[in-house]
């Protein structure tokens, strides 16, 4: 496979003199297979660049797959101006997660509408199909494609690209989903000394790819301002990759604030940052142009989940929020209510184990700290109970030491989310645990 970046910047286009090395445009990477099928990780405004040089150098018609993240701004915004959808017979498939409660055609027409462009997305000449994508396993263009859910305030998606003997993984817009990292044991840097469930399994998404482009927009001393943005630190990062046993990693989605100066510096620190840890993983930041070729390593094989529509995980269910903190509760409530499910609250433990007797939620949002009964002793109840043992549990805590941590996963968490957080983050982490343990609860 050959990788080729046509979009490196993160949140809005920046260019100008002081982005000439590392590039101004928006999230735009080309991927191509030996067999000749293309792959584009996001349409950001690198894809206006990238639709030119297909129509001036590639076969006619032109076949392309567009693997969307997500459909923030920064991440769409080159559609329109992607030059293969203005030619007859091209045929180009659209894949992402399913958006903000509406199909992923109607999401990309938005910012087509003739307030804000003059060609509407149904006046495009091109053959344009849309598919939605959970989380799984899907052959398209004769390449292994696995999904997986990142951690981003929106349903985003990571993507592993398996083909020519090699892997190929796309993370961008995710964040760590623990302040620590690692168990206090001299085995960090290995995929099993990794604190967070999360953590651990995006880590396994990326073992043995020959390249992982990652998230790096933030320094260390910048994210603790950041956090629950979205975006990762080149150390997050860089130590997922070693974890995973990853040959190449590329840093990008740099931020717009950060000129050629400060990415270099950010290159610089995360190389030495690998070397001072005895990381075996080559890095570098992602710069406009920078081609790759991924040479065929025999890739381990992954056992994904299932694959599951994200459409399911945006209809109503119920959800039972316990909190001994009643503004906890209402900002739980307002946030997952908002997705249209029916939530119910109980300020104790006590009170969340009658109200689980009476009809069990198909997920339960959980503090810890809870008086007479905590969160821990309900979560060790409803494991012992035949009824309630595959019930989704996110626990959600002002905890975030690897102690709680480690004991809540052993008793059966099923996700761990520490306070504060935003509304769009916990509703999108509750999307994500139901597709990714079957909605279908009852």
């Amino acid at each position: 496979m050959r990788v080729r970046f046509w979009g490196t910047r993160g949140s809005i286009a920046t260019p100008g003199p002081d982005t000439v090395r590392f590039g101004g445009n928006t999230a735009c990477i080309e991927v191509t297979t030996d067999a000749g099928a293309c792959f584009i990780f996001d349409c950001g405004t690198g894809a206006r660049a990238l639709g030119a040089s297909l129509m001036a150098h590639a076969p006619k018609p032109i076949s392309a797959t567009i693997l969307l993240s997500h459909t923030h701004w920064d991440h769409i915004q080159g559609f329109p101006f992607f030059a293969p959808l203005f030619g007859p017979g091209n045929r180009i498939t659209v894949c992402g997660p399913e958006g903000s409660g509406r199909s992923l055609r109607e999401v990309l027409s938005g910012q087509m509408e003739f307030t804000y462009f003059p060609i509407e997305i149904g006046q495009l000449p091109a053959t344009i199909t849309f598919q939605e994508l959970g989380e799984g396993t899907h052959e398209i263009g004769g390449a292994r494609i696995i999904a997986q859910y990142l951690h981003h305030p929106a349903m985003t998606l990571g993507y592993r690209i398996e083909a020519d003997g090699a892997a190929v993984v796309y993370l961008c817009d995710h964040e760590p989903f623990s302040e620590t990292f690692w168990h206090d044991s001299p085995a960090a840097g290995h995929a099993e000394s990794i604190v967070h469930d999360g953590d651990r399994r995006h880590a396994r998404f990326m073992a043995g790819a020959g390249l992982v482009i990652h998230d790096g927009q933030y320094t260390p001393e910048e994210y603790p301002s950041k956090k629950n943005w979205g975006h990762s630190t080149y150390e997050y990062a860089v130590g997922m990759a070693a974890a995973a046993g990853v040959r190449q990693l590329v840093l990008t989605h740099h931020d717009p604030i950060h000129d050629d100066a400060f990415v270099e510096e950010v290159e610089k620190r995360a190389c030495g940052y690998a070397r001072q840890r005895g990381y075996n993983v080559q890095v570098c930041c992602a710069f406009e142009g920078q081609d790759l070729a991924i040479e065929p390593h025999g890739v381990p094989q992954l056992t994904p989940p299932v694959p599951h529509s994200g459409r399911d995980t945006l209809q109503s269910r119920r959800i039972l929020v316990v909190d001994d903190d009643p503004d906890i509760r209402a900002l739980a409530n307002k946030a997952l209510s908002q997705d249209g499910h029916i939530v119910t609250e109980a300020g104790s433990g006590r009170e969340a184990l009658a109200l689980i007797d009476k009809q069990a939620p198909d997920l339960l949002v959980l503090d810890l700290l809870m008086p007479v009964q905590g969160g821990l002793d309900v979560l060790k109840i409803l494991r012992s109970r035949p009824a309630t043992a595959a019930l989704p549990v996110v626990v959600l805590t002002a905890m975030d030491d690897e102690v709680t941590t480690r004991a809540s996963f052993e008793f059966g968490a099923t996700d761990y989310l520490t306070k504060p957080f935003s509304i769009p983050q916990l509703a999108a982490r509750v999307r994500a645990c139901l597709a990714r343990t079957g909605s279908d609860v009852t």
